[in-house]
């Protein structure tokens, strides 16, 4: 198990540019399976979670081939179904959340999908119903062997379907997007998921030869065709890498540019930031952080505390409810923050309050955080990483500290950005990667 050992209390200063997208990723690289046909995609960011898809399609058989730097092309012509139920497919699809994704195309293509209970991070539940009842819907059968955690679902043919899915689910609009372009007929998705890499994906499958209307709206008309081809496609910026940055540059009081951000693709995320108090400057596509010696938490017009939530887009994304928690910590004044979604993401908060920030933990989804506006710094200390989210919310809370900081488990930071370390001891931090 990783380590970083983190000398606290540096102003970090200089430019960083955004990985290629990790959500957007692992859907993009699911979708090769759709066609025999050669795909180029681009931009695709160098880290554990996507490494690992990338070795799961060439163990299925897929045709791999790195061009470049974050370049890479790949083409389904021969795959091999009956890996789907050899130990090593249990093992490699197991240890990957974003492996479910196969199972769309899968079907869609083969007449066949399987996937054991994928791993990831460990922030609650995270159920795969909303996948599987929309294969239901276009005609798939479905099976769960609860004993060996395997998920198998099948069809001769599948046939466009109206669907109202229960949650808008991203990945589960993904999955059943990417098995209806191959359906019989139109599939209509009602209270899709409309997030920029879901759009990312449909422009790419209608360039492919999919027939989407709807795109950017949570409800999609897709008419089926018996095949697609090959394309070029190019990866966003990594949003939650931005808001990460964001973040990272007012804890620290720090001035930072982060360069060729896809600023109009980032929805609420600057301002969300503002809400704290920060300066989130634009320029043209960049966003510029001034060295703020002290932000201050907005409250609403009625004069209340300010409430930070989570929600599906265009809301504010979950997966920077981490960062907002740990940037709150030396605003100056107070916010609730409410995250929805997950009932284990906010346990990650007890290192904070050791490291000294004053927040209370309400519940499983909601946080105070009573900001110390610098006059009483948070201090070094020895953590664990639990996610990827809260991982890089401990980097961050501990480049601002006082003395020095030890966080085990880094694998985790490492499943969602691309050599961390690396990129910010260039502008300025004093990270060690230890053995």
């Amino acid at each position: 198990m990783g380590s970083f050992k983190i000398e606290g209390g540096h102003r970090l200063g200089g430019e960083l540019i955004p990985q290629g997208a990790k959500n957007e990723a692992l859907q993009i690289l699911c979708a090769v399976l759709l066609t025999s046909e050669p795909m180029t995609i681009r931009n695709v960011p160098d880290i554990v979670d996507v490494n690992k898809m990338i070795d799961l399609l060439r163990a299925m058989g897929v045709l791999v081939e790195k061009l470049g730097d974050g370049d890479w092309r790949f083409q389904a012509k021969n795959v091999d179904l009956e890996f789907f139920l050899k130990p090593e497919f249990k093992q490699m699809g197991g240890g990957l959340r974003g492996s479910v994704m196969v199972v769309g195309p899968s079907l869609a293509r083969f007449g066949t999908g399987y996937i054991p209970t994928p791993g990831g991070d460990k922030i609650g539940r995270r159920r795969l119903d909303t996948h599987f009842i929309g294969f239901e819907k276009l005609g798939a059968s479905f099976t769960y062997d609860r004993k060996e955690g395997f998920f198998k679902a099948e069809a001769k043919k599948l046939k466009g379907a109206y669907m109202l899915l229960d949650e808008a689910s991203v990945t589960g609009t993904a999955n059943i997007v990417m098995a209806a372009v191959l359906a019989e007929g139109r599939t209509t998705i009602f209270n899709a998921a409309c997030e920029p890499y879901l759009q990312q994906l449909c422009k790419m499958l209608v360039r492919m030869g999919a027939k989407i209307q709807g795109i950017g709206s949570n409800l999609l008309h897709i008419d089926g065709v018996t095949e697609l081809g090959g394309t070029d496609h190019r990866m966003l910026p990594d949003m939650i890498e931005i808001g990460s940055f964001i973040g990272m540059a007012a804890l620290t009081r720090s001035a930072i540019t982060i360069k060729d951000t896809g600023y109009d693709h980032l929805g609420m995320i600057p301002d969300v930031f503002r809400r704290l108090g920060i300066q989130v400057e634009r320029q043209g596509d960049d966003i510029h952080i001034p060295a703020q010696d002290h932000y201050t938490i907005q409250r609403f017009i009625d004069g209340s505390i300010m409430n930070i939530s989570d929600a599906p887009w265009p809301g504010f994304t979950p997966d920077l409810i981490s960062i907002v928690i740990v940037t709150a910590t030396q605003a100056r004044g107070s916010v609730l923050i409410h995250q929805k979604m997950f009932e284990s993401r906010l346990f990650f908060v007890d290192k904070l309050i050791e490291m000294g920030a004053q927040i209370t933990l309400c519940d499983p989804h909601r946080v105070q955080v009573n900001g110390h506006d610098f006059e009483q710094p948070l201090r070094g200390i020895t953590m664990t990483s639990p996610d990827i989210r809260a991982g890089v919310s401990l980097l961050i809370a501990a480049l601002s500290a006082e003395g020095t900081s030890t966080i085990h488990n880094i694998e985790q930071v490492d499943r969602g950005y691309q050599r961390i370390a690396e990129r910010l001891n260039a502008i300025g931090a004093k990270i060690e990667r230890l053995p």
